[in-house]
């Protein structure tokens, strides 16, 4: 992780920001700020454009109109390396390797938070005794938290998380709230897409409601 950043100050800036597929638009305008500390909540129903809008701000897909910054960092725009990472429906994990070998790839790709090892991070996220198990044999919700562990780990600042509560159980939804609120303790920040259940977290969190498409 690069130099810290004081509570307060913006990690992400859209301005203006929409995204058509076909001349349909998706979502849009959108004005949003997410700052050191703090969630952002994300909600809006099925066909909201929630995804979408995730995959815009990591540089995934580049927007119909508008402007999206990362104060702070060297490079404007879409995707700054190292700045934010995305957690979505397609959890990336390398199937044939294990839990902690999946961890230690992940942390040579992205780099590793400052005092983060592996092994705790899997421990925390309630897959101890796993370190070698192959990821194509966990369950859903085994995946799940093989990637919140994986977040835990590596260093960006921003979380850009999509359903993060989706294949979890009632101990698994405590855990990604315990581990955002972590996360916004040490000066990150969160961007979560949900349909509002159980999004009862104890920090510090914003709401941005996307509407229907038009």
């Amino acid at each position: 992780m690069t130099d810290p950043i004081a509570p307060g100050a913006p990690l992400i800036e859209a301005h203006g920001l929409s995204y058509a597929r076909n001349d349909e638009p998706i979502f849009g305008p959108v004005d949003l700020q997410v700052e050191a500390g703090e969630a952002l909540l994300v909600e809006g129903d099925n066909g909201s454009g929630k995804t979408t809008l995730l995959r815009v701000l990591a540089g995934l897909l580049s927007p119909q109109a508008g402007s999206i910054r990362y104060p702070g960092s060297a490079q404007s725009g879409l995707g700054p390396r190292g700045q934010a990472a995305l957690l979505g429906h397609a959890l990336a994990h390398k199937a044939e390797l294990g839990c902690l070998e999946n961890l230690e790839f992940a942390a040579r790709l992205f780099g590793r938070r400052p005092g983060a090892e592996p092994e705790t991070c899997l421990a925390e996220a309630g897959l101890a005794g796993y370190e070698d198990q192959p990821a194509r044999s966990l369950s859903a919700g085994q995946r799940k938290r093989l990637a919140l562990a994986r977040l835990r780990l590596t260093a960006p600042r921003l979380w850009l998380v999509d359903e993060p509560f989706a294949n979890l159980d009632l101990a698994g939804i405590a855990l990604v709230n315990d581990l955002v609120e972590r996360h916004l303790h040490g000066g990150g920040a969160a961007l979560i897409t949900s349909h509002g259940a159980y999004a009862t977290g104890a920090y510090r969190t914003r709401v941005l409601h996307l509407g229907p498409r038009r």
